[in-house]
């Protein structure tokens, strides 16, 4: 018999599969496809402290092999999600994790003593959002920033904390390092990858805010390189994501070093993608007599 349990931050997964934040919603819509209780983890759609209407312009635009978003976090707020959208997801069998993210320290704070108070089971700290107060510059760009915002969440935060890591981090493994001596409990990268699309018979970028961010499966080797060189440098947990397609994916971030992954842009090609993969990954463990993923977990 193949086990694909999980057991990281306190939390048992019944496998590592996770659908990301950003491109799973609440779950509402995916429900009527398929039982989400199959899922290993639901990371929610990204919070703000209060209600948010998101860009305006063009908010998505496919690349030959991914998918640039420039949605602006359009959420329905914190407060409406732990009363309005949580009981509904409670009621599925699997792990609930609300992904907060802040536009200030204060955003955060006030964030983080809403969710401590509610059923949520992890909250995953998005840190690449512009700090507004302190000149627009990413929280996730310098560890030195990253550290202090972290260190001040990890002494009021009552949940397990994963801490999602940018690409565009001035140094990604200086930057896990710096979230795990903060008190993160685990890690998950990589959020979108910084780019850009030129409408040319418009002769103007294609996004209003002109970048965007980048996902799909044009980015995996980079995620995948980003997981294994910050696997050898931290001690907690990673979470995997960054255009994955199949259980072969999977397969390779785990053995990055990865102990769950999130299935993110991939969703929206195959809305059921998740069920598929969980059942090639069970096909492949049983050929190969892997009995546990832990057998392979970071083996490169």
């Amino acid at each position: 018999m193949v086990d694909l349990k999980v057991n990281v931050m306190g939390k048992t997964f019944k496998n590592p599969i996770l659908t990301a934040s950003g491109t799973f919603g609440f779950g509402e819509e995916f429900a009527e496809i398929y039982d989400l209780s199959i899922l290993g983890g639901i990371c929610c759609k990204g919070l703000t402290l209060l209600p948010k209407e998101g860009n305006k312009g063009i908010r998505l635009w496919e690349t030959p092999m991914g998918l640039m978003n420039s949605i602006g976090l359009e959420n329905p707020g914190v407060d409406i999600f732990i009363k309005e959208k949580l009981p509904k997801l409670r009621t599925y069998d699997t792990v609930i994790i609300a992904n907060l993210n802040g536009f200030c320290e204060e955003d955060y704070f006030q964030g983080i003593y809403k969710l401590n108070d509610s059923d949520v089971d992890i909250i995953e700290l998005n840190i690449s959002c512009p700090n507004i107060k302190s000149g627009g510059m990413n929280f996730g760009i310098k560890s030195s920033v990253a550290y202090e915002l972290v260190s001040k969440i990890r002494h009021i935060c009552k949940k397990p904390l994963m801490v999602k890591l940018s690409p565009n981090a001035e140094n990604i493994t200086d930057m896990a390092i710096a979230c795990e001596a903060a008190g993160a409990d685990a890690l998950s990268l990589i959020n979108t990858v910084k780019a850009m699309a030129i409408d040319i018979k418009r002769r103007k970028a294609v996004f209003d805010n002109i970048y965007a961010g980048l996902s799909g499966p044009c980015i995996k080797p980079i995620a995948l390189r980003m997981v294994h060189e910050v696997s050898k440098v931290v001690k907690i947990p990673l979470c995997g994501l960054g255009g994955i397609t199949s259980a072969t994916d999977v397969i390779e971030f785990i053995m990055a070093g990865a102990s769950l992954v999130q299935i993110g842009t991939y969703n929206f090609v195959k809305p059921d993608i998740a069920k598929d993969i969980i059942r090639d990954l069970t096909e492949f463990a049983e050929n190969e007599g892997i009995e546990s993923l832990d057998e392979i977990r970071g083996i490169i």
